[in-house]
């Protein structure tokens, strides 16, 4: 896969569907980060909290109508978890793109965007210098063809595959809101599954993982709050407004 073509393939895209918005582009554009973070994987498993974040969109239901809509566009291909404690799975779309070298054509504003998107505290590999007037990339093969950074590869070097022991988890559940009870829970859960996930895979990230696992216990609470309000068709016949003189016979 090669980002920059990609990344032009989609925008090319773009400009011709009226359907989009921008919230949308921003949600397309974060998910294939992680797409882009996954080394292109063909499906791979998103939190919403750090899609919302990642895009910029403050509403869950904003969140949910976005994503829908790009299944239904074939953007990519969105499967909803019904598991509260994993993550939604997505298969992002290829979209006009071929294996064959794209000969002759670079775009800077492209390439300076994928350098926009590479993980914080690490440097950007490829710089561009001018020389009478033309941008230049000391990366840039012969060919033309722009090369995928290998700072995606480093940021799967980094991750942090299982926690130091019980207590990193209750920490960490403890920064985000959460009481050591539900961290317990969590590393209970993971420890007795090998720190693998439901298909068997090994975990790349465990706190990603741990943000999903707190988005669907606020999500499972929320829908079984229990509604302590009482019904309005149900009267109190023991509470009245009237006075009543008790000491008169019937």
């Amino acid at each position: 896969m090669n980002y920059i073509k990609l990344l032009n393939a989609a925008f090319s895209t773009f400009y011709f569907d009226d359907r989009l918005n921008p919230t949308h582009i921003t949600l397309y554009m974060a998910l294939f980060q992680e797409w882009n973070s996954s080394r292109f994987a063909d499906e791979f498993y998103v939190n919403r909290r750090d899609l919302m974040r990642a895009a910029k969109i403050g509403s869950k239901s904003t969140y949910h109508r976005c994503v829908t809509d790009l299944d239904s566009w074939n953007y990519l291909s969105y499967f909803p978890s019904n598991n509260p404690y994993k993550g939604s799975k997505i298969k992002m779309a290829i979209i006009g793109t071929s294996d064959e070298p794209d000969v002759g054509r670079y775009s800077p504003i492209l390439e300076q965007l994928a350098g926009h998107y590479h993980p914080r505290n690490e440097p950007v590999v490829y710089q561009h210098h001018t020389t009478n007037g033309q941008v230049m990339d000391s990366h840039r093969p012969v060919s033309g063809q722009a090369l995928v950074s290998t700072i995606n590869n480093t940021k799967q070097v980094n991750n942090i595959k299982q926690p130091k022991g019980r207590q990193a988890v209750f920490i960490f559940f403890e920064e985000k809101g959460f009481d050591a009870d539900e961290g317990k829970k969590f590393f209970d859960h993971y420890e007795s599954n090998d720190w693998k996930t439901s298909d068997g895979k090994p975990i790349r990230d465990w706190q990603a993982l741990a943000k999903n696992w707190m988005d669907r216990t606020e999500l499972f609470n929320e829908e079984n709050k229990p509604n302590t309000k009482q019904p309005s068709h149900i009267k109190d016949n023991l509470r009245t407004t009237k006075n009543k003189d008790y000491g008169q016979p019937l």
